[in-house]
């Protein structure tokens, strides 16, 4: 008898057992993520249409749009080309970037929460022990991401098919086609690195290249037509052309290259052991190298902190190049006037256009506060902080090593935007630097409530991704929208003063500096009185 009828591989069926329950439990872990973030995402396309409309009212307005679009590389290189004036192509070209890119962030953090994650925090190794397949925790983590994309791709769909129901399809298959290519790539480097983190950092490494590339790309050409920008799923997606006489044969790209990367992980996750990885981690540092609980909390965060730091600085060089370039484009349209001017202040167009970047940067690193406070929630509810604090380190002191990294590194990410919008402008330097700055109260009010949120109640601790994305969603699309002034007034940013352009106003800054400093008061209060979760 052959030795292939002794194998003991178990069956298909078997290797995915449990699956159903994981993914339920996955969902059910993500119920306020992804609501959250499918919304924003979809809330921002779908207001597009209307806002556009009151911008380009008429086809010549819209013609005179795309012409000028062809002719400005600096605003193809941020948004992309444009392949057609009606208002669903139009939409498509606002927002279609930037949906695409945050649906592949969802997605990444969807898929490395319920792998890697679980097998750093020795989770995965409990629920392996009950009768669940070797293959079912990657598989409930691809469903899961799958079930966000497909409801970003419905949502979207309906919403858009007034203006043409083939390109309303189109984009949502297009929206969730990135997404679950990048939900396929987040799984093959969770198979490859032993740290959540360093796998969350690596894929939005690539997204981050995805977007040079396409970026690259529509720079040179203004058909997408550029090798760079086919070299990028983010490019495929501007190639679909929704609404634009659709290419219906680029989905076959998404699905083969998603259906290709998940093959190589089930092929990698099925060759290495539970809690390992492909890639070896490097031993810690020699004795005395970590001198304290703040060394520790840096070592932790700097991967972070310096992916963070590129990616505002070439920001800032792109935002302050295409000044110019905005103005240009905007011409005597008034209400895309005031859209600006609602977001910058009331101010020359450039003024209110590099007001309007600096506000938007100043958003984004308030997503980077939220990420880096809660890495104290990380640390303990994986017990990683248990064996520091049993030593000689106090609980205010080992909180306190992760927010100097929280809140300083956000005051470093905005200098460093203001020097990058300086450098890309190339004029008035203290003043956009100032810009940048005077956004770092609004930025620490956002972490002072991840904090509250972690030390009061640290069960509702990720929460504070749902803060952040309501005042994102407030400060990105609330000024499109014409929403009232009550409404911004509710994000902290609303009472920031307007710079460059406008006047400095010291009551609401120092009034916000306070109100942070309060609410981190009293999350260090409560962490301290409370007891540790695990």
């Amino acid at each position: 008898m052959s030795a292939a009828a002794f194998s003991v591989r178990p069956p298909s069926s078997r290797r995915l057992a449990g699956t159903g329950t994981l993914v339920r439990f996955a969902l059910r872990r993500d119920r306020l993520m992804i609501p959250v973030w499918v919304g924003v995402n979809a809330l921002m396309v779908l207001s597009m249409p209307n806002t556009l409309k009151g911008l380009y009212g008429t086809p010549a307005e819209r013609a005179d749009l795309v012409g000028r679009m062809a002719t400005n590389p600096s605003l193809r290189a941020m948004v992309g080309p444009v392949f057609g004036d009606s208002l669903g192509a139009l939409t498509t070209w606002r927002a279609g970037v930037y949906a695409g890119a945050l649906a592949a962030v969802v997605s990444l953090l969807v898929v490395v929460r319920h792998t890697r994650d679980e097998e750093e925090s020795g989770r995965q190794e409990l629920v392996a022990s009950g009768m669940v397949g070797r293959r079912a925790p990657l598989t409930a983590a691809l469903l899961a991401a799958a079930v966000a994309n497909g409801v970003l791709a419905l949502v979207v769909a309906a919403g858009l098919a007034a203006h043409g129901a083939g390109g309303a399809v189109a984009f949502g298959l297009g929206l969730a086609g990135v997404g679950m290519l990048f939900a396929t790539t987040a799984a093959i480097v969770a198979q490859l690195t032993e740290s959540a983190r360093l796998a969350r950092g690596l894929t939005a490494a690539v997204l981050g290249a995805a977007f040079v590339l396409r970026a690259a790309g529509d720079s040179a050409t203004d058909d997408g037509s550029s090798p760079l920008t086919w070299a990028s799923p983010l490019g495929w997606l501007e190639n679909l052309r929704p609404f634009a006489g659709e290419r219906w044969w680029v989905l076959g790209l998404f699905v083969g290259a998603a259906l290709l990367q998940g093959a190589v992980a089930y092929a990698l996750a099925g060759r290495r052991d539970l809690g390992m990885s492909f890639l070896p981690s490097r031993p810690g540092p020699a004795a005395g190298r970590l001198g304290g609980a703040a060394a520790l909390a840096w070592r932790l965060q700097r991967g972070g902190v310096l992916g963070w730091s590129t990616g505002f600085l070439l920001a800032g060089l792109v935002y302050g190049g295409m000044a110019d370039g905005a103005a240009e484009l905007v011409g005597d349209n008034e209400g895309a006037r005031e859209i600006f001017r609602r977001m910058g202040g009331q101010t020359g167009l450039t003024d209110a256009f590099l007001a309007a970047m600096a506000g938007m940067l100043g958003l984004v690193a308030a997503l980077f506060v939220v990420a880096s406070v809660l890495r104290l929630h990380g640390e303990e509810t994986s017990g990683r902080a248990e064996p520091v604090l049993a030593g000689a380190v106090g609980r205010l002191r080992w909180a306190a090593g992760h927010l100097a990294v929280a809140f300083g590194g956000s005051a470093l990410l905005m200098l460093l935007a203001g020097a990058g919008l300086a450098l890309g402008h190339g004029e008035r330097t203290g003043a956009l630097l100032g810009a940048c700055l005077v956004q770092l109260p609004a930025v620490w009010v956002v972490g002072g409530v991840t904090v509250l949120l972690h030390g009061l109640v640290p069960r509702a601790a990720p929460a504070a991704w749902g803060v952040a994305g309501a005042v994102l969603l407030i400060g990105w699309v609330g000024p499109a929208l014409d929403v009232p002034q009550a409404v911004l007034d509710l994000s902290p940013f609303g009472h920031l003063p307007k710079l460059p352009g406008g006047e400095m106003a010291w009551p609401p800054v120092l009034f916000l500096t306070a109100l942070a400093a309060a609410l981190v008061a009293a999350g260090l209060a409560g962490l301290r009185r409370r007891d540790l979760t695990t």
